[in-house]
């Protein structure tokens, strides 16, 4: 049992931890509402101001295996304390710009220092709660991430009209602040250096996934707008290929890998990462969707679309931590199979969506959406988490910020490639954008990826029910031999 004073530093400590992870989504998502503005007013196209965007994203997926590695060779603590300082400085540069390279160069600097805090909020938490409480502590993280969401479009379109644009990123640097004074008391001690055995960084495992995920990342956005048919858009998509896969390749040889690939041979760690980007390629491909179906099929107001859509984060935000707690008392198995279970429902649900449905059906699916993901994500971080060794915490916890990333980003990629390949082959020619006057080619598009995504969900909660049905197995059998 912990004592009142140990409670109450473990509280502050999860306090650090949720309100940086709150800060780094919610300057995500700020600054998606304010594009058209800045692009205004810097002189640029939308498809340039798209970099503002993805420069944040871009460094984060980059870098979140090197900070995750570099928190197991120093300490967590140590590395998330660098990357909030390093997070504040970059938000309060990305306020001082007045032209577009600059910004994209801050964006960097601060998707850095969020990559390296990200990287290890899960290892802290995990640490701080080896059993008891970890499921409701992961439940809170995911809360202050669906929180931080849903804050970033009222409260940037807020600071836009009454102010500047670049106070989406001077709002975010008091509130850093005073989490970074806090983190500098309450986050965990680190043992001392002499205490710690002596590892090194995989540099050149770093550099390999490193350039092979940034220019994935920059082929896939540039094909968005130049088609794949180029062949430097071929070439570069082939070398990023070629060079995450010399990135495996080297560390299952190196003796201190950047990604210990020891840990996939945990199926618990591997099946639970699976799931994990399943239910963000899900997540990322609705939430891009159905405001276009909102706004330009049943012709709501942006201002309604927006209040309909707050339907999933407010409801994650209240029943994460309820979920977290629940998995800690009946088990998080049985949780991550519920939660996939009905979140594929309510995509078979939503692919009877017509262009006579009504506002309400969709709050009601939109609901039953959040209710599953308040179910599986923290009932399925706790379980990621749990099959990490102690001494690998960090990087664990930067494999599946990783993967959450990336299925986000998967997601919004093949979920707008299905849609329009579906518009296209109903309406006979090849379409990329909303067909005006033909709402029906729309929402037969919506429909099928719906079909598509509940076969994912589906697929998920098979493979997390064989998992546990395995588990379950093999405790079985240890017991009777005991």
């Amino acid at each position: 049992m912990q004592s009142e004073k140990t409670s109450k530093h473990a509280g502050m400590t999860l306090f650090v931890v949720v309100a940086m992870s709150f800060l780094a989504t919610l300057d995500s998502s700020i600054v998606n509402i304010a594009l058209p503005v800045m692009a205004e007013e810097l002189h640029v196209t939308l498809s340039s101001i798209e970099w503002v965007v993805v420069s944040y994203v871009m460094i984060i997926c980059a870098t979140l295996l090197f900070f995750g590695r570099l928190g197991d060779i120093i300490g967590k603590s140590n590395v998330f304390r660098f990357g909030t300082l390093l997070f504040i400085i970059g938000t309060l540069l990305c306020g001082l710009c007045r032209s577009l390279v600059p910004l994209i160069i801050c964006r960097f600097i601060q998707g850095l220092g969020a990559s390296a805090y990200m990287a290890n909020n899960q290892g802290i938490i995990t640490q701080l709660y080896p059993r008891e409480g970890r499921g409701k502590a992961l439940g809170i993280l995911g809360a202050s991430v669906a929180l931080g969401t849903m804050s970033g479009t009222p409260l940037g379109g807020l600071i836009v009209s009454l102010l500047n644009w670049n106070y989406i990123f001077f709002v975010n640097v008091p509130v850093g602040a005073v989490v970074f004074v806090l983190g500098l008391k309450y986050l965990p001690a680190e043992s001392p250096a002499a205490e710690r055995p002596e590892q090194h960084i995989d540099a050149p495992g770093f550099l390999l996934q490193f350039s092979g995920t940034m220019l994935l990342f920059a082929v896939l956005i540039t094909a968005q707008q130049a088609g794949f048919g180029s062949p430097v858009i071929r070439c570069a998509l082939g070398l990023s290929v070629v060079l995450l896969g010399l990135f495996v390749y080297y560390e299952s040889r190196c003796t201190e890998p950047l990604l210990d690939l020891s840990l996939f041979s945990s199926g618990l760690y591997s099946v639970s990462l699976l799931c994990a980007f399943i239910s963000f390629i899900c997540i990322a491909a609705y939430t891009l969707i159905l405001p276009f179906y909102l706004q330009n099929t049943l012709r709501l107001a942006p201002s309604a679309c927006g209040v309909l859509m707050m339907t999933t984060p407010l409801i994650i935000a209240c029943l994460s931590p309820l979920c977290g707690t629940l998995s800690d008392r009946i088990g998080a198995g049985l949780l991550t199979v519920a939660g996939l279970l009905v979140m594929s429902a309510a995509f078979f649900c939503m692919s009877f969506l017509t262009v006579q449905s009504s506002a309400v059906y969709c709050a009601v699916m939109l609901a039953a959406m959040a209710a599953g993901q308040a179910l599986f994500q923290p009932a399925n971080n706790s379980l990621v988490m749990s099959a990490c060794p102690r001494a690998k915490l960090g990087t664990g916890g930067s494999v599946n910020s990783l993967v959450r990333n990336f299925g986000q980003y998967a997601g919004i990629i093949l979920s707008t490639t299905f849609l329009y390949s579906f518009m296209s082959s109903r309406i006979g020619y090849h379409v990329n954008d909303y067909v005006k006057g033909r709402d029906d080619v729309f929402v037969y598009g919506m429909n099928r990826v719906c079909l598509i995504l509940m076969a994912l969900c589906l697929g998920g909660a098979l493979l997390t029910a064989y998992r546990a049905v395995k588990i379950r197995a093999a405790k079985i059998g240890d017991c009777m031999e005991k």
